[in-house]
């Protein structure tokens, strides 16, 4: 078991449990340091440092995940230890979930031409007050028993080469790595190796400030960890990472604390952004 957990999603994105289950789970499991990394939404985070108080023995470290566009792939930009409260930052993210609607609403479009029409209210409802994502319209499609799992709806309908979907307005990495580190951020790259060409990716990232990437990451073997591992080092980056929790209860889901970055990790974080 880890003690820290860098990447752990609540129900205001595209996870299941609210930031107090959240809290309370990773509390039980003994965890001492964890970050909450919703997507383009951090309303989770007061609810989720309102219920560590009970935990004293547990640190929040504010958070947020950013997905950003590439030619032909999606880069997703975690930032750690930012200034969430910021209220340009605020109406950046609104925006972003603003584009989320629409496009969700298009790929819903989409499947009821293909014969799978679903409600939107059905997908608004499932999405209930978070930011809304494909995710949710794989939640629908298998209440509807157009699919048995989420996974077979990305691959046959949602996925980025799938029939059904559909882009949104997307910033650029290097976008997201400055817009983190204008309120004091620490950006990381998220699950690298699903990046194409990552070393010339990652030499734009770390010119434009990124500071680490995940290593320690819940879907990744020994052989994938070590080779990300040299990576980062070459492009002296924190190795971070975590299990990218969402409580889906899917066969294989890998709970908060089974894999995670040492303590160290933290520190250098903590010191950048105290920096």
């Amino acid at each position: 078991m880890a003690e820290v957990d860098l990447h752990l999603h609540t129900n205001q994105s595209d996870g299941r449990l609210t930031p107090a289950e959240l809290i309370a789970l990773v509390a039980a499991r003994g965890l001492k340091v964890v970050a909450v990394t919703d997507h383009d939404i951090t309303d989770g985070l007061e609810p989720a440092l309102a219920a560590a108080v009970a935990h004293p023995q547990l640190t929040i470290i504010p958070g947020v995940e950013l997905s950003t566009d590439i030619p032909g792939n999606e880069v997703h930009i975690l930032g750690y230890y930012i200034r969430y409260e910021d209220l340009s930052f605020q109406a950046t993210l609104a925006r972003f979930r603003d584009d989320r609607v629409g496009r969700a609403q298009e790929m819903v479009r989409r499947l009821a031409e293909m014969g799978m029409p679903l409600e939107w209210e059905q997908v608004r409802e499932i999405a209930g007050e978070g930011a809304i994502g494909r995710p949710h319209i794989a939640q629908a499609l298998i209440e509807k028993g157009y699919v048995t799992g989420r996974q077979e709806a990305f691959d046959k309908y949602l996925g980025r080469n799938g029939p059904a979907y559909a882009e949104r307005e997307k910033i650029t990495p290097e976008e997201a790595v400055r817009l983190i580190a204008s309120v004091g951020g620490v950006p990381v790259m998220a699950h690298p190796s699903y990046t194409d060409d990552l070393e010339n990716v990652l030499e734009g990232l770390v010119a434009a400030g990124l500071k680490g990437m995940e290593v320690h990451y819940a879907q990744y073997d020994e052989k994938v960890r070590a080779g990300l591992a040299e990576v980062a080092e070459r492009h002296g980056l924190i190795p971070c990472g975590g299990t990218d929790y969402h409580a889906t209860d899917v066969e294989g889901e890998h709970l908060p604390g089974e894999i995670g970055p040492p303590m160290e990790t933290v520190e250098r974080l903590k010191a950048l952004a105290e920096g």
